[in-house]
């Protein structure tokens, strides 16, 4: 499978503000590229505003949270971690593909590159990967990259997800 070459765009304080508000107008003007629609629905701004609320509260965050994902100059998505690295070295990853962008192989070139980035930060240790049971498509696209099943946890929103986590010195960030 082909690597699709990604841009990442960083996510500022007052874009995650603009996205809560479900202003793509405003958000797309301050990151400099035109956001979907798929960026302002409700799914979507309840994750906005988590992230500003932990941009409010370690401003540190922005650098590891969703960033916009673009390819070709065209939006394809958001990914991130859920924050930076814990007190024993884990990060979470987390990608979400616009729709009608989906199945072209978008979300394994996320994940390739949030490994990639991982892989080059000293205080990551351990990336997961937390993926409801019926998600058989999150489930594929972590395949390649040697995750190890670690059990399930029940998630307030997203009910039971099953637990994959790659040691940082293991990471498989190329995909056969």
């Amino acid at each position: 499978m082909t690597i699709h070459e990604l841009t990442w765009i960083k996510l500022t304080q007052a874009a995650l503000e603009a996205l809560v508000n479900r202003d793509l107008q405003q958000a797309s003007t301050l990151i400099g590229v035109q956001l979907d629609s798929f960026f302002s629905t409700d799914d979507a701004v309840w994750l906005w505003d988590i992230r500003l609320n932990q941009a409010r509260q370690d401003p540190r965050s922005l650098d590891w949270i969703a960033q916009v994902v673009t390819s070709n100059q065209q939006v394809v998505g958001h990914a991130g971690f859920h924050g930076p690295p814990d007190q024993m070295g884990m990060v979470e990853v987390a990608y979400s593909v616009v729709p009608a962008q989906r199945g072209q192989g978008y979300a394994k070139a996320m994940l390739h590159d949030l490994l990639y980035r991982a892989r080059a930060e000293k205080e990551v240790q351990i990336v997961r990967a937390t993926i409801s049971p019926d998600n058989a498509a999150s489930l594929a696209t972590i395949r390649p990259f040697g995750f190890t099943y670690k059990g399930q946890q029940l998630d307030d929103m997203d009910g039971i997800e099953y637990i994959f986590e790659l040691d940082s010195q293991s990471l498989q960030i190329e995909i056969d």
